[in-house]
């Protein structure tokens, strides 16, 4: 051997040497480093697993080892040939799987293996690919290539392959490196921290709480009004329209600020002193002399809490005005001690009364003016309406996907003293942002569709809260029913509602957080190939909240997130996109979406003719429930595009054309919505026959846990035809489609004639 190789050799030696020492060496001082992170969380006062959707013990950092996706493995192009077997000798590929694989059954390697973060799972893909590269490879690195010729020569000891096992798990799991970083980041006990404007000046909290129609929000917007400066916070653009136009209809100037619409009164485009605004939009830089947070029992929910949860703790106002439940009382006054701030309460009772009737409705036949049927799908509305306007009454209808602009039609239409619709039918979208004069609440159902925290469809009784929020509608002050009543469509119905209204609110225990685009983009800088889909699961695996907080449901954003992964856009452009409120149940929006992240990557502004083609403009009138529906998504497209053009002005141009046809678009939703009979005439021809003997004629979906058990009740006439184009358009799922059919067959068959009875003698 010359003298070169030697001294090569001799090099490889001392370079195999230093890495066995200091990866051995290293192991104890990350594993001491890892146990005191867990060993701290484990003992933090605050922590409680709330994270929604993806297990987490808040006792144990240990995140979900299933959301690590390893990487392809990419080979070290600076291998120094053959020099390995050059130097010893080329190794027996059979001989070294099985030296491998005692590697790979060596618990001693595993637990070492685990304290540098590989459990079970990750020392399996590991090795898997360990095992590959080593067998596979033409070349293996001198160092490793010797090392696995002495140990296949019984001249080395297996455990020296570890070094290099953990270098190459490292490669394909880059997050091992720098899970300490990631924890950090992922750290959301604290959120009060979050905001230190708003900690550097003390601010007063006052808790306005009542029930529905009490006047806290009432009083609560008189301060607003009176003060310099201020910001209104509300659910719904509804809300925040309402309180733009009251504020200016008082002679303060006031701007009005949601997801799609930035309206300001200054010709000159100078922001006004106040501001009404969608709670996602409100500011927590801007300063406030007041602000109004509306309906914070909305804090616990589980997809918009974390907007409710951030205005709270961090607006910089110096009088945060808190209107809701008093439910909600105890929990926000344990926030305002996370932030050293004091809360006063003034408390409100209903100002006009509401009673639960003795009776069900039963028949649409015991109908009253001033009646508002509250049902929780369309298909029931779509059958009520039609089986009302059968028995000679016109009705108004209501539910979440209209536009605004058509709610507010429908709703002045059932209001109007002089209009002859004097029934309303609609969901449950008449909780909030709509003045309604209304007599009595029916019930068509006491359960709603509801998804779990497994991402699964369900049926559950409304709560207390949903309950009392949409019977508060009746007898509203200032209209001219002075008292409420509250019943149910079905008698059996009527038993449970009772007992849901008997019940206390539960308090709020918990509110929603949410990671924000700079989380996301640190978590990125340290896992630069994975997807963000990916990037969310991680960090909520490894986020940790104090029992307070819970980490707010992530599917919606992680669809969208899934959906465009193949479109190339950088990080916070792509985060932006998957925070557009869209509805994926419908599959034109979600086209659109995928379209307008398309143009938005080619760099290619997305104008008002390339709109207008896209959506085929202009949309004719509708001339069934079909059309109807792709109508409203058609608005909802618009919507995105408006949303869109605030975030991207330069890609988004034209919001001046593209509002103009959405009003346009809206006139003709709410013509459709005036002659939703006919649409529904027009969808299924046969739908009208015999609905009048039907009963109610009130469909109702399948009784959840605690409502009762009798089968829904529908008008014979329902075809098939109308149940398979609703099923086709999401409005309508098979398994409810098979038990309506069981129905409409037993109900349609014509009962057995009774012959003469015969006594017959055997």
């Amino acid at each position: 051997m010359s003298v070169n190789r030697c001294m090569l050799l001799f090099r490889l030696r001392r370079r195999m040497s230093a890495l066995t020492l200091s990866s051995t060496g290293a192991l104890p001082d990350s594993r001491v480093c890892y146990g005191s992170t867990l060993r701290s969380n484990q003992h933090s006062p605050n922590s409680l697993s709330c994270i929604r959707g993806i297990s987490s013990n808040s006792s144990s950092t240990t995140p979900d080892t299933s959301l690590f996706v390893p990487l392809a493995f990419k080979a070290d192009g600076s291998v120094e040939g053959s020099v390995g077997a050059e130097l010893t000798q080329p190794l027996d590929k059979s001989e070294l799987l099985k030296v491998l694989n005692r590697f790979y059954k060596r618990k001693e390697m595993q637990k070492l293996a685990a304290d540098q973060g590989l459990d079970a799972r990750l020392f399996h893909q590991a090795f898997i690919s360990f095992r590959k590269y080593v067998l596979e490879m033409n070349a293996l690195g001198a160092a490793l290539h010797i090392i696995l010729n002495d140990i296949c020569c019984g001249a080395g000891h297996i455990d020296d392959i570890f070094p290099y096992f953990m270098l190459h798990a490292k490669q394909i799991f880059p997050m091992l490196d720098c899970m300490d970083d990631l924890r950090k980041i992922s750290d959301l006990r604290v959120p009060a921290n979050w905001y230190p404007e708003a900690r550097a000046i003390q601010r007063k909290v006052i808790f306005h709480a009542g029930p529905t129609n009490s006047g806290k929000t009432y009083q609560a917007i008189q301060r607003y009004l009176t003060a310099k400066s201020g910001v209104y916070c509300g659910p719904l653009k509804l809300l925040a329209h309402e309180i733009f136009e009251k504020t200016n209809s008082m002679g303060v100037m006031c701007d009005l600020v949601t997801g799609e619409d930035r309206t300001f009164m200054d010709p000159e485009g100078r922001p006004a002193g106040h501001v009404a605004c969608t709670i996602e939009m409100c500011s927590v830089n801007t300063p406030y002399e007041v602000a109004v947070i509306d309906e914070i029992q909305m804090i616990r929910d589980t997809s918009r809490g974390w907007a409710w949860t951030r205005a709270l703790l961090g607006l910089c106002a110096e009088e945060i005005h808190v209107c809701g439940e008093p439910a909600a009382i105890e929990f926000v006054r344990e926030l305002m001690y996370t932030t050293g701030e004091e809360m006063e309460v003034h408390t409100y009772k209903r100002l006009t009364p509401f009673s639960i009737s003795d009776s069900a409705l039963e028949s649409l036949d015991n109908l009253r003016p001033g009646d508002c049927i509250v049902c929780f799908s369309k298909n029931d509305i779509y059958s009520i309406s039609r089986q009302i306007e059968v028995r000679g009454l016109e009705c108004a209808v209501i539910y979440g996907s209209l536009p605004p602009g058509t709610k507010l039609s429908q709703a002045k239409k059932f209001n109007d003293p002089e209009d002859p619709c004097k029934i309303l039918v609609a969901t449950d979208a008449i909780g909030m942002g709509l003045n309604l004069s209304i007599r009595r609440i029916i019930f068509n159902s006491l359960v709603k569709p509801n998804v779990n925290e497994k991402g699964e469809k369900q049926m559950e009784t409304i709560s207390t809260s949903q309950a009392l929020q949409i019977a508060g509608r009746a007898g509203r002050f200032s209209s001219k029913f002075t008292e409420g009543e509250v019943t149910t469509m079905h008698r059996d119905d009527l038993v449970v509602l009772k007992d849901i209204l008997s019940r206390a609110v539960e308090p709020i225990q918990t509110a929603g957080l949410h990671p924000t685009a700079e989380q996301i983009e640190m978590f990125a800088y340290h896992l630069p190939d994975a997807t963000l889909s990916n990037l969310i699961d991680i960090f909520v695996s490894l986020s940790r909240v104090d029992g307070m907080y819970f980490v707010c449901n992530i599917d919606d954003f992680k669809f969208l997130a899934d959906m465009i992964q193949h479109i190339p856009l950088n990080l916070r452009s792509r985060y932006v996109f998957c925070t557009a409120p869209i509805n994926k149940k419908q599959p034109f929006v979600c086209t659109s979406f995928l379209k307008f992240a398309r143009q938005f990557s080619r760099d290619e502004p997305l104008t008002f003719d390339w709109v207008c083609r896209h959506i085929r403009w202009p949309l004719p009138a509708p001339k069934n429930i079909k059309d109807l529906v792709h109508l409203e998504a058609a608005h909802d497209v618009l919507d995105l595009y408006l949303w869109l053009s605030y975030r991207f002005m330069d890609m988004f141009p034209d919001t001046a054309g593209v509002r103009e046809i959405q009003h346009v678009l809206d006139d003709t939703i709410q013509q459709g919505v005036r002659n939703i009979t006919r649409l529904i005439r027009a969808t299924d021809p046969a739908a009208g026959a015999a609905v009048l003997g039907s009963g109610t004629g009130a469909a109702a979906p399948p009784r959840g846990r605690g409502a009762s058990n009798r089968a829904p009740r529908l008008g014979v006439g329902q075809s098939s035809s109308l149940a398979s184009r609703l099923v086709k358009d999401g409005l309508l799922t098979p398994d409810l489609l098979r038990q309506l059919q069981s129905e409409w067959s037993k109900e349609a068959a014509p009962p057995r004639p009774e012959g003469p009875r015969k006594n017959k003698k055997k």
